[in-house]
């Protein structure tokens, strides 16, 4: 394993991690820790943006590019992220079971369409 893909690996379970636990401190009523909850996920955001800038800056790549695809790409992403989210809650939380399983099915689909979208068809 090369060093920037083992490093990449930690920040990325670390971050993940402390951005999960953030939102379940978070959202979970019965834990009584909202405020902690948004510190600990906050917390877990930089990590991950750090290990983006890190993995970057291994490859010899500008820290971070602006540019028209890479902008639209990232509003595809949050687009197609919300609409799975909102099918998780429908089902999770509104107790919604059909149409939740149907949104989140849109949603696990177009997120998937991100693979073609960043790499390309070959």
């Amino acid at each position: 394993m090369k060093k920037k893909d083992f490093v990449t690996m930690l920040m990325s379970v670390v971050g993940g991690i402390l951005f999960a636990l953030g939102m379940c401190m978070a959202l979970i009523p019965e834990w009584g820790a909202m405020t902690q909850g948004i510190v600990v996920g906050a917390v877990g955001l930089v990590v991950l943006l750090a290990m983006v800038i890190t993995r970057r800056k291994m490859d010899n790549k500008p820290a971070i590019v602006f540019n028209g695809k890479a902008i639209a790409t990232t509003l595809y992403g949050i687009f197609a992220t919300t609409v799975f989210g909102a099918g998780m809650c429908m089902v999770m939380v509104w107790n919604m079971m059909l149409w939740g399983i149907v949104v989140g099915s849109i949603g696990l689909i177009l997120l998937l369409c991100l693979v073609p979208i960043c790499k390309g068809l070959k």
